[in-house]
């Protein structure tokens, strides 16, 4: 019974020299939080995308509190309204970040991109891509499966059923990154949404060359260098036999749209041009009178 007792006090007297020894050491290793950072995650929308480079909102919250700057830091999500209130709240000015979109730079529709063969197993763009080159010819296209749209949160991303490709939703979409990510091909991509969401682009990332890339598609670039002849402010560029334009220095012209032979490079969300009116008809000459016929003189 005493044998008992002394193990009980031992027990217990070791369990609290235990306890009094690790509240001294949290006390001493303890790390202070930020209370900042509980505010600043608040007005961020909670989303946990990824999009701005972190890990998740919280990872976010300790950057902007960590930073002496704002610049470089930006919420796609809840964009240049959410990282204004962060500013309020750490007591920085946010920069204004222009707004960006997703835009698939792929135009292999289903009529310009025949099948050449059916795919008969798991319905995935990364397990397609890593099989062969697709159901088409073109190694470079949408593979259609609808990764992308599955990869968005938003619900800015849907298949068109009669083209084949993925369409994006410019409200929906928060400029995140999940479907840049998605998709193996990287076919998708973050541009500048532009003066009033106007933008050129080359849907077309085939760097075959060009009598190969037109047999697998008859929308593909070619590589012909026309439109970058065309364009007055180096804005395109032709690499590895495909034309890419740089939205920092297009001035939005459509020069190289009408330059370009196979229809790849597309204006999106341009208004329609109204066709050349034809020339004004000039009006008939008046037909000059017929002359009187004389009169027979009788002999």
């Amino acid at each position: 019974m005493e044998l008992i007792v002394i193990s009980l006090i031992v027990l217990g007297v070791t369990g609290l020299v235990s306890s009094v020894l690790l509240y001294f050491i949290a006390q001493k290793f303890k790390v202070e939080e930020d209370p900042r950072i509980d505010a600043v995650q608040e007005v961020l929308p909670g989303a946990n995308c990824g999009g701005c480079g972190f890990a998740g909102c919280r990872s976010l919250a300790e950057a902007c509190c960590k930073a002496t700057s704002l610049d470089g830091l930006l919420c796609p999500v809840g964009g240049a309204p959410t990282m204004a209130k962060v500013g309020e709240i750490l007591g920085m000015a946010a920069s204004a970040a222009e707004p960006k979109v997703a835009v698939v730079r792929c135009n292999g529709t289903c009529e310009a991109r025949p099948r050449t063969s059916e795919y008969d197993g798991a319905k995935s763009c990364r397990i397609m891509h890593n099989l062969y080159v697709g159901e088409t010819a073109c190694p470079f296209g949408c593979l259609g499966c609808g990764d992308c749209v599955a990869a968005c949160q938003f619900g800015a991303l849907s298949m068109d059923p009669k083209t084949g490709l993925p369409v994006v939703d410019e409200e929906k979409c928060t400029s995140c990154g999940k479907c840049v990510a998605a998709c193996p091909r990287g076919i998708i991509e973050l541009r500048n949404k532009g003066p009033k969401g106007r933008r050129m682009v080359v849907e077309c990332v085939n760097k075959d060359k060009g009598a190969v890339a037109r047999k697998a598609c008859m929308n593909a670039c070619i590589g012909c260098g026309k439109c970058q002849k065309e364009c007055q402010f180096d804005a395109i560029t032709v690499e590895n036999n495909v034309a890419y334009i740089d939205y920092t220095k297009c001035r939005l012209c459509r020069k190289c749209e009408a330059a370009c032979p196979t229809g790849a490079i597309h204006a999106i969300n341009f208004p329609v041009r109204k066709p050349a009116a034809p020339a004004a008809e000039q009006p008939a000459a008046p037909a000059a009178p017929a002359e009187p016929k004389k009169e027979e003189v009788q002999q």
